[in-house]
């Protein structure tokens, strides 16, 4: 029955409202996945040495605002020293030794901002480090969004929904994909520790075993008294 109403209101529908319907479904959908886009920024993994500082440059206008996210992936204590400074030097954030943060921040001045991050406390362990710098606030859905008087539409309102939704799982899925990395780079280390191991203590058994034969053979081997008398 519900079919043949649908069907019903589909032959009852002019062609071209049809149209105009499916126009802004797809407008709508066209909205929600670029308003699922970031409004600018960089992902970046890269490897730190030991002793080792890499720097960043972001030029930005007064007023706009950026996030710096960053996590430790591989290395050491999973640690790291970060910092962030002003295009007048001045360092607006620093944190030392930390595994994983996030600092939002609203640009005072306009020129390029420094962000680093430093492994030279550490004298032989290598890091891996992520980091998600992300500039601008978030543009609406829908063009009008910010300047609409009357309520959203039930469509309108199940897109804000739903991209709410797809930013919540693009985060997860950020944050499970490190996590993964994170403990593949554990397990891998672990592996090869118990490996080693292993290997000692199969070469351990083996020097163990021989010394056991070596020493039961000496048990049982037969001394013969040495000949030769004195002669008068």
């Amino acid at each position: 029955m519900r079919a043949g109403m649908r069907a019903g209101m589909r032959a009852g529908m002019p062609t071209g409202m049809r149209a105009g319907m499916r126009a802004g479904m797809r407008a709508l959908a066209l909205a929600l996945l670029l308003g699922a886009l970031p409004a600018g920024g960089t992902e970046l993994t890269f490897e730190l040495p030991d002793s080792a500082k890499q720097c960043f440059h972001q030029e930005l206008e007064r007023g706009l605002k950026f996030t710096l996210d960053y996590q430790v992936i591989t290395g050491g204590h999973y640690d790291v020293d970060c910092y962030v400074e002003d295009p007048n030097g001045r360092t607006i954030y620093k944190e030392t030794k930390k595994q994983y943060d996030s600092f939002p921040h609203r640009a005072e001045v306009k020129g390029v901002y420094t962000f680093c991050f430093s492994n030279e406390f550490s004298t032989f362990s290598h890091k891996t480090v992520y980091f998600d710098f992300q500039v601008g606030d978030e543009p609406p859905i829908l063009p009008d969004m910010s300047n609409r008087v009357t309520a959203l539409t039930q469509m309108e309102s199940a897109c804000v929904t739903i991209h709410e939704a797809l930013n919540t799982v693009i985060d997860s899925q950020t944050h499970y994909r490190l996590r993964e990395a994170q403990d593949r780079s554990r397990a891998e280390d672990l592996n090869g520790r118990v490996s080693y191991w292993s290997v000692g203590e199969t070469v351990i058994l083996f020097v163990v075993s021989i010394g056991q034969v070596m020493l039961l053979k000496s048990f049982f081997t037969e001394k013969r008294p040495s000949s030769g008398g004195a002669g008068t």
